[in-house]
């Protein structure tokens, strides 16, 4: 739920009524809890906020944050606690335990599988359908994930230990955790692992086969899901795809210097792997982007123009989420650490690149990666990488009615059949020619008999109207039908559906005291994916967005950014997916110059 970025509606410090009513709500919810222990958590002096959030799909969450840690959040009516609850109390729920490759793919948001269970001697804890319960990592007892059981404990040894078992909801390194101060799982050692292993035996002393044995293990768990033929979520899927490739790798002797790496990005916090990204751009837009000629280059124009566009796809740069902070101090470390650059203020409270060492030996050795975040061609996120974006082909359809089907019989097309203007035409001047309707003295008219009269004439027009020409003819009979839209995208069927498809809808709005922002909507008419548009978006234009749920509208979300960005928006839907003008609605409203609101 929490795997991608959630939009805070509202935070406030909690009233003293709420605060007494939250406590007996948890002690409800988790009955194990002493008095001291819920008196720890809920404590009666100290501040607790109580956050209102949307999830990326629109859910409502309200989280309960001490200390600048959530600790619990509610979502529909119930009450989950937090990795920063369970690590102070890990047997606060029942836990199941897996092995340590599944974690990753439970960051990603796939649920965990009953294959991927560990089973200890002591069986599986007795936990109902829907109750709520935690995923430990073998070897630790320090739980990584909250969620809720999907079948009871006897279900899961009745099935085999196959389908899946744990519902996730929140795990560590999601943007819940991130909402907190970011802090690891502690070492809690499982006691029951201490002299066994999962049946019961004696565990073995070498590392090395022990890894072994639990990669084994999760190719087990693996093979088994997939004979079982469960529906598993995309991300499972990939993930499994990656594990399978791995051991292969291993088996072959191929892994080296490359799983190491691999081991040493996992153990780096969020904070650390935007540092590295923070180096990897500021290097990348050095080497190839500025020019000397450019100097001196505000410090601003640099990050927005240059360090930006070198960012690797599938990557944001963040400063706010590095050990920086600010722009400022990060360009301050890589004139003082490492010489790369000089900064200067040139005009009171504005920073500029005033120099650039461009025979550093850091920046020659920096080799500049081929793909990068920048906007060559559109692409759309498509799970394991990004896949290229076209726009649909978009054809109107007309759909025969029930007054005009006996003008269609004779075609053999009844109430409901699709057809395209050209056939509609083709049928229509057949009819005309077959039943001899074409006017002797001029072939321009078309005479009107009772058939055409019942389907394409007012009851006024009856007594009145003898002929009619072609185009009116045509016309008439297009307006009578029920037209249709037909939207092809590349390698997808054909989608057909009733009446005008939706455009893309551009509008501005207020918020506040002279504050607009802009909103779009019906994205997903044109398989765009709003998140990814946000973001491209706030790429461009350096200004905040966010997804928000439309009311009745059901698996649509609007993208909301600041200011009034109707060009910037424009230019990317047309440039960059060349989106037809036809299908944009609302392009009028950009600013006619002048300066921006």
């Amino acid at each position: 739920m929490f795997a991608k970025p959630f939009r805070v509606k509202s935070n406030t410090v909690i009233k003293g009524s709420d605060r007494r009513k939250l406590k007996a709500d948890i002690s409800a919810a988790f009955p194990s809890l002493s008095a001291d222990e819920l008196s720890e958590l809920v404590p009666n002096k100290e501040e607790i906020n109580v956050v209102k959030i949307y999830a990326h799909k629109g859910e409502a969450v309200t989280l309960y944050v001490l200390h600048k840690n959530p600790l619990f959040f509610e979502l529909e009516k119930r009450l989950y606690p937090t990795v920063y609850v369970l690590w102070r109390y890990p047997a606060l729920l029942p836990t199941l335990r897996t092995w340590t490759p599944v974690l990753q793919k439970l960051i990603g948001g796939a649920d965990l599988m009953l294959p991927g269970v560990v089973v200890p001697s002591s069986g599986l804890p007795d936990v109902k359908r829907g109750d709520c319960c935690a995923v430990t990592l073998v070897n630790n007892r320090a739980p990584v994930a909250v969620g809720t059981a999907a079948v009871s404990s006897a279900e899961m040894h009745s099935s085999g230990m196959k389908g899946r078992g744990v519902c996730v909801v929140h795990t560590y390194m999601d943007n819940l955790w991130a909402f907190g101060d970011k802090s690891v799982p502690p070492s809690l050692p499982d006691i029951e692992n201490d002299g066994q292993g999962v049946n019961g035996d004696e565990c073995e002393t070498d590392e090395e086969e022990e890894e072994e044995e639990e990669k084994e293990e999760v190719e087990t768990c693996v093979e088994e899901e997939r004979s079982a033929g469960e529906m598993v979520t995309d991300q499972v899927c990939s993930g499994i795809e990656e594990l399978s490739l791995a051991e292969q790798k291993e088996e072959e002797g191929e892994k080296g210097n490359e799983e190491e790496e691999e081991n040493q990005d996992d153990q780096k916090t969020p904070q650390e792997i935007m540092d590295a990204l923070l180096v990897q751009c500021f290097l990348h837009a050095l080497k190839s982007k500025v020019k000397k000629s450019e100097l001196p280059l505000l410090t601003s124009t640099f990050l927005r123009n240059h360090m930006f566009a070198c960012c690797p796809s599938g990557k944001q740069l963040d400063i706010k989420k590095s050990s920086y902070k600010k722009l400022s101090k990060f360009l301050q470390a890589m004139q003082q650490q490492h010489n790369l650059v000089r900064v200067k203020e040139l005009t009171k409270g504005v920073e500029s690149i005033v120099e650039v060492d461009w025979k550093n030996p850091e920046l020659r050795s920096f080799n500049v990666l081929e793909e990068t975040g920048g906007e060559a061609a559109p692409v759309q996120d498509g799970g394991e990488g990004e896949t290229p974006y076209h726009p649909p082909e978009i054809t109107t359809l007309y759909s025969v009615s029930a007054r005009l089907e006996p003008l269609f019989l004779e075609a053999n097309k009844r109430k409901g059949a699709i057809l395209q203007p050209v056939e509609v035409r083709n049928i229509v001047t057949e009819y005309v020619k077959k039943n001899e309707l074409v006017d002797g003295n001029n072939k321009n008219y078309v005479t009107i008999n009772p058939t055409l009269c019942d389907c394409l004439l007012e009851k006024s027009e009856y007594q009145e109207v003898e002929s009619l020409k072609w185009d009116d003819l045509f016309s008439r009979t297009l307006r009578r039908m029920q037209e249709c839209y037909q939207v092809v995208f590349p390698g997808q069927t054909p989608i057909i559906k009733k009446g005008h498809i939706e455009p893309i809808d551009i509008s501005v709005a207020s918020r506040g005291s002279n504050k607009k922002v802009t909103l779009i909507k019906n994205l997903e008419v044109y398989c765009l994916d709003p998140a990814v548009v946000a973001t491209t978006l706030q790429r461009r234009v350096q200004a905040s967005s966010v997804l928000q749920p439309i009311p009745g509208a059901k698996d649509k979300v609007l993208v909301q950014i600041q200011g009034n960005q109707i060009h910037q928006v424009g230019s990317l839907l047309l440039d960059h997916y060349q989106i037809p003008r036809k299908y944009i609605q609302g392009l009028d409203k950009a600013l006619k110059g002048g300066k921006k609101k």
